[in-house]
């Protein structure tokens, strides 16, 4: 049995960190009331930061991050429109009732914390619901 948990020890920190820890510090930084007033109820934060960790792991995002408004924020690895459109569609096929900001090189440039990261709204991008014509 010890010699399993040392692989699981050994394992766990020959792994690499993960893109989503953004996912984790965003959420992190919004719970602790460093954002200021919460938008939505603290546990919808905990669905937020399984689709932030789901969205982090898709194939055209770098990072992804936790919006206040409950928007999840990602940084593409490729800026083009094919690419955007498959991790668009990919993403409200998953979430068609979530919103999701591709992140311009603007807000990557100009905000660089955390803290204005996660103050960027959402409401600038068109909802999966309306891309979708899902119903309120």
């Amino acid at each position: 049995m010890n010699r399993f948990v040392g692989a699981a020890i050994v394992l766990t920190f020959a792994v690499p960190p993960s893109h989503a820890d953004n996912c984790d510090r965003s959420r992190s930084y919004l719970l602790g009331g460093l954002g200021g007033n919460l938008t939505l109820p603290p546990k919808e934060f905990d669905g937020l930061f399984k689709r932030c960790l789901a969205t982090a792991s898709m194939t055209n995002v770098k990072d992804a991050y936790i919006l206040k408004d409950g928007g999840i924020a990602v940084i593409p690895k490729q800026d083009t429109l094919a690419a955007t459109a498959a991790t668009l569609s990919q993403f409200c096929d998953s979430y068609p009732r979530a919103t999701l900001h591709f992140l311009t090189k603007r807000e990557r440039t100009d905000d660089k914390s955390l803290a204005d990261i996660v103050r960027i709204s959402s409401m600038s991008s068109t909802s999966c619901q309306k891309i979708k014509g899902v119903g309120e």
